[in-house]
């Protein structure tokens, strides 16, 4: 199975009072991962999409450094309208946080969901697997 690593960059507002990384700050991690997933010149979801449900799992603190986390995400379901990535926010020896997050293919100019088209479900299905990996959340 492949899978989609993102290099994610520390910024020092990422930290919070008790000086590690937010647990909010973890969304927009996992968003920027996301986007580079998806909005990739060659293969993209342009035609848009929503993010319906995130969900996070909290696995150890993360404190700020100059090297970046790596991100890997991959797919574990391909509905209709729907599809669900996993992520593993990691370095090669840590997972900090294991999450998912249901995306809804959204036609904007008819404010509605859509259905995935035949190029998004191909696309998808070259990261698909339908495991939870050895992090993330179970089903």
């Amino acid at each position: 199975m492949a899978r989609h690593v993102y290099a994610c960059p520390l910024r020092w507002a990422d930290m919070d009072a008790y000086g590690h990384v937010n647990n909010v700050v973890f969304l927009r991690y996992l968003e920027e991962a996301r986007i580079d997933f998806l909005f990739r010149p060659d293969k993209d979801f342009q035609q848009g999409s929503v993010v319906a449900r995130h969900e996070i799992d909290y696995k150890r603190q993360l404190v700020h450094r100059h090297a970046p986390v790596s991100i890997e995400l991959w797919v574990t379901q391909i509905r209709a309208a729907s599809f669900t990535l996993a992520y593993e926010v990691k370095d090669a020896d840590e997972v900090y946080v294991s999450a998912r997050t249901v995306i809804v293919p959204f036609d904007f100019e008819a404010q509605r969901p859509r259905r995935i088209t035949a190029e998004e479900k191909s696309f998808l299905e070259e990261y698909r697997d339908d495991g939870d990996g050895a992090g993330a959340l179970a089903a």
